[in-house]
């Protein structure tokens, strides 16, 4: 009887642990491979109408942070396992709320970024994917009174999708 469960216990073992594949995964959410040692982040160029002179360096540095903190990936300048790189191709202001008398009473600012994810050892996970986010400010206020905080909160968010496209995979 007891050989006879070790046997079945056995078999449910090996059948529970067969598909699967032997993926790091760690506190921070990522599901990096084990042999996936560096990455590449590149500057993400400025291809938007309307200029923000900051946006591209404050966007490629806080990727980079976020890659720092959360991943034991070195980074390097060239041929790393996984290579970043992407460009700012949106940005633009709209309307986002409208009074009784068809007058903004909100904006959003909005900023687009194309990314290139490329994966050297493992290239099913490439990818090329557009990513978004916005801020909406009073329209009481100027774009220029509010600039800053609006970008370091899209900026934040950006980031963030884009690291869990990237190496968390959502």
């Amino acid at each position: 009887m007891k050989k006879r469960l070790f046997i079945a216990l056995t078999l449910v073992a090996i059948f529970l642990t067969g598909g699967c594949s032997i993926v790091h995964y760690s506190f921070s959410g990522t599901s990096i491979q084990p042999d996936v040692k560096t990455v590449v982040i590149h500057y993400f160029e400025y291809k938007a109408l309307k200029v923000n002179p900051s946006l591209s360096n404050d966007l490629t540095e806080a990727m980079k942070d976020k890659f720092r903190k959360l991943t034991k990936l070195e980074q390097v300048d060239m041929d790393g396992d996984i290579e970043l790189e992407g460009s700012v191709t949106g940005y633009e202001v709209r309307a986002s709320a409208v009074t009784a008398d068809e007058v903004a009473a909100q904006n959003r600012l909005t900023v687009t970024v194309k990314l290139k994810f490329t994966n050297r050892k493992y290239p099913e996970e490439d990818f090329e994917k557009d990513f978004s986010a916005y801020s909406d400010y009073d329209s009481t206020n100027s774009l220029d009174a509010v600039e800053a905080s609006l970008c370091e909160e899209i900026v934040e968010k950006l980031v963030e999708d884009m690291f869990n496209a990237s190496v968390a995979q959502w």
